[in-house]
């Protein structure tokens, strides 16, 4: 019998082991994959806060002896991917343990495409273009809100190009994400409210996309009332472990939704624009999600309704204008509290910036599941009502 293919959904995750002190595992799991040589990839302000070295200290326990490549900078370059590539080859390493934010596992993500498929990372942009199947891997992240420890993208800067692109398959998927509140401890206050931001973008996009379904609904509502009631107190509370064991929660629910439902404009915008002045990924996804909103918002209000409500919204009475008015005025005035209050003239976008940017952006593959159609004018506007 012939089954019809719109109604049918998946949902993929890793296994999660998810508490304090998690991070202590990786040397166990790697004896139970048998895994004997792993690379671990981390950055240097990972490395300064002690993270790597006790995952390090953990694999050393099991009598493992790590490869370390830490040569990841912000916005992972495809040139670092392929420099990751060559030592883990060189190295014979088995498996790749990530230690770190958003930047360490997309580029982890991208030195075992490479590693296991050859070519150059750029050859794997789009979805579904990895063949091979990838090395062992670990995911321990030290931030709450990019969720590359449980989703199916990887994002790596086009240097050449100067734009991000995307990379998405479930091979990319980790096997182990073991997410541990206490490494985000180390987190500065303004990358606490960027990456903050970034998991509520996650949450928002995935529950109004074309592709959502009643299994992503869920884990995006649940991950926006979480950081509507944790989120705020973080910036006044920082070393309250049941606070930061919320909001990581909430990454983790918003990177479950993300990964099965897809993004929307506002990923499509942050990329370009990350890609061309190479800014943190958190920062603009804050800068963007208010406008972006707006400008969804009149093609699916049914679908913002409950958004607005998990954000503590009180819409009783309220027209959807008012709705859409009251949203906006929320997601502008957290941003705000948590002292993100920048414009995107403010980080050095000028007018002039604006077509390169909507075009590249445009071709972004998180735009195919926007809810309401954007050409590239549409995303002009946006930009420039954002600056």
């Amino acid at each position: 019998m012939a089954v019809s293919v719109e109604g049918l959904r998946k949902f993929v995750a890793p296994e999660i082991i998810f508490g304090n002190g998690s991070r202590f595992l990786a040397g166990e799991y790697c004896r139970k994959f048998y895994i004997q040589k792993p690379m671990i990839v981390t950055d240097p302000g990972v490395i300064e806060a002690g993270w790597a070295e006790q995952v390090k200290e953990s694999l050393l326990a099991e009598d493992i002896i790590p490869v370390v490549f830490s040569r990841v900078t912000p916005n992972p370059r495809d040139h670092e991917v392929m420099a990751g590539a060559d030592v883990y080859i060189d190295a014979g390493c088995d498996a790749i343990i990530a230690v770190g934010g958003g930047s360490p596992m997309d580029c982890a993500k991208g030195i075992g495409m490479v590693a296991s498929n050859g070519g150059n990372i750029l050859d794997y942009e789009g979805v579904d273009k990895i063949g091979a199947p990838l090395p062992p891997l670990i995911f321990i992240p030290t931030t709450a809100g990019t969720s590359a420890d449980v989703s199916q993208f990887c994002i790596i800067n086009n240097t050449g190009e100067r734009v991000k692109i995307a990379i998405i398959s479930k091979i990319v998927i980790p096997d182990i994400a073991l997410i541990d509140p206490e490494t985000t401890l180390t987190m500065d206050p303004y990358l606490t409210a960027c990456t903050g931001m970034d998991a509520m973008a996650h949450a928002v996009e995935a529950f109004v996309s074309t592709a959502s379904s009643r299994m992503t609904d869920v884990h995006a509502l649940e991950a926006l009332r979480l950081l509507e009631a944790n989120l705020p107190k973080l910036k006044e509370t920082p070393d309250d472990m049941a606070i930061r064991e919320n909001v990581m929660l909430a990454s983790m629910e918003a990177g479950l939704a993300f990964s099965n439902a897809v993004l929307g404009a506002v990923h499509a915008m942050a990329h370009s624009l990350g890609g061309l002045l190479d800014l943190p990924h958190g920062e603009c996804n804050s800068l963007l999600l208010e406008h972006v909103v707006n400008f969804n918002y009149p093609a699916v209000p049914e679908r913002f309704l409950p958004v607005a409500q998990a954000l503590g919204v009180d819409t009783r009475g309220m027209a959807e204008r008012q709705i859409q008015k009251a949203l906006f005025k929320k997601i502008r005035d957290l941003r705000y509290h948590l002292g993100i209050s920048k414009s995107l003239g403010r980080v050095n976008v000028s007018p002039a910036d604006i077509p390169n940017l909507s075009e590249k952006a445009f071709n972004d593959a998180c735009l195919l599941t926007n809810p309401r159609p954007a050409d590239k004018r549409d995303l002009q506007v946006i930009y420039e009502e954002a600056l």
